[in-house]
């Protein structure tokens, strides 16, 4: 686990210490994927003399105090100020931003990196305190191909599995279930999201989260989910539950594609899962043929998702693309195809309506180039 999330996110973090720009590092991303074991590794590899260490989650009562006297023995010390569960600390975002201040002025700066694990908590505090003052870089769950060279995990066990290295011994045991279900989950709802916002009723939101993981990469009424729930609501409800489970890394929604604007805020959301574990949680059982697909084309979203840019899905009748991505001027419309039968009318449909679209299709037998770097692979093949 140590090895390769240190190599495909940690280099990048570890170039932007070395370059010295003066800038608060800031690495975003779920639970349990290994955030704090690669940054222990790092400090161990490379600045072992060099570097501080704190938890806001080791601390009773991480507030201004604590940040204070941490950022300035790091900057007494000249050390790097690595600080692990940022959003439990008090007020954090407005502290950093004194303390990066007034050490800016005093020419005495102090390189920090900031890790954190719920995504709301820490955009909001970097939009509304450091503003100009960051940098940051994402985590992302674990892929295929870093499963399997890590874990050994076959394409198929991914399918099922993927995600979270952490579960990844309990494979062949009953404990996985337990595991994902208590370790994570619950911790994410817990830690990240009920401890910090406002949730009236909890079993009504926990259930929600079961109801939504089973609509893997699929799209869906907010009427029809909220008829899903045993109990009284609304879609504004509903809505607030989604964006509360996309902050904790737990789910992503997209919207449906329009040239008008209105009309995406207004579409039913494609719910995509963040690993593919998740909604299989709700199977448990031998996959069938239209589940298979389903979980390929999560796949396929999930690393699209990691491109950060805008990305869609778009339907009208019974024509529908699975991904719309838009990257600057350029359109790509996505199908994926697992080999259950699917036709390819939605693509031509869609570029019919959209002249200046690149359409792109993506099956098990080109998946791996496409997961091993996305962009690329779309540019080079999307005609």
């Amino acid at each position: 686990m140590e090895r390769l999330i240190y190599l495909n996110c940690i280099s990048a973090l570890k170039a932007r210490i070395d370059s010295r720009k003066g800038l608060v590092q800031v690495l975003l991303g779920p639970r349990q994927v290994g955030k704090t074991t690669s940054i222990l590794k790092l400090i161990e590899d490379y600045y072992p003399k060099q570097a501080l260490y704190v938890s806001a989650d080791q601390v009773f009562h991480a507030d201004r105090e604590w940040l204070q006297f941490n950022w300035q023995k790091a900057q007494e010390e000249r050390k790097i100020l690595f600080i692990d569960e940022i959003q439990k600390s008090y007020n954090w975002s407005e502290t950093i931003k004194s303390l990066y201040d007034a050490s800016k002025r005093a020419k005495k700066p102090v390189q920090c990196v900031l890790l954190g694990s719920s995504s709301l908590q820490i955009q909001k505090g970097l939009s509304e305190s450091l503003t100009g003052r960051f940098q940051l870089t994402n985590v992302y769950h674990w892929n295929y191909k870093e499963s399997n060279e890590g874990y050994k995990l076959t394409f198929e066990e991914y399918l099922k599995f993927g995600g979270y290295p952490g579960s990844y011994q309990f494979i062949n045991s009953s404990d996985w279930v337990s595991y994902v279900r208590n370790s994570i989950i619950a911790t994410v709802i817990e830690k990240d999201i009920l401890q910090y916002h406002t949730v009236k009723n909890p079993a009504l939101f926990r259930q929600a989260f079961e109801i939504l993981i089973s609509y893997p990469a699929q799209e869906i009424s907010y009427t029809k989910l909220l008829g899903q729930l045993q109990d009284r609501g609304n879609v504004e409800l509903i809505k607030y539950y989604l964006s509360l489970y996309e902050g904790a890394f737990l789910i992503k929604t997209l919207d449906k594609y329009s040239n008008k604007s209105f009309k995406i805020k207004s579409s039913s959301p494609k719910i995509l899962p963040m690993a593919p574990c998740l909604p299989y949680l709700s199977i448990l059982d031998k996959y069938s043929t239209e589940e298979t697909g389903r979980a390929l084309e999560l796949m396929v979203g999930t690393q699209l998702v990691r491109l950060d840019e805008a990305l869609y899905y778009w339907r009208e009748e019974d024509k529908e693309v699975d991904f719309v991505l838009k990257i600057g001027r350029n359109l790509y419309a996505i199908e994926v195809k697992s080999g259950r039968y699917k036709n390819s009318k939605g693509l031509e449909a869609f570029r019919k309506k959209f002249p200046n679209t690149k359409g792109l299709i993506i099956t098990p037998e080109n998946y791996l180039n496409f997961e091993a770097s996305p962009k690329a692979f779309i540019e080079q093949y999307a005609l």
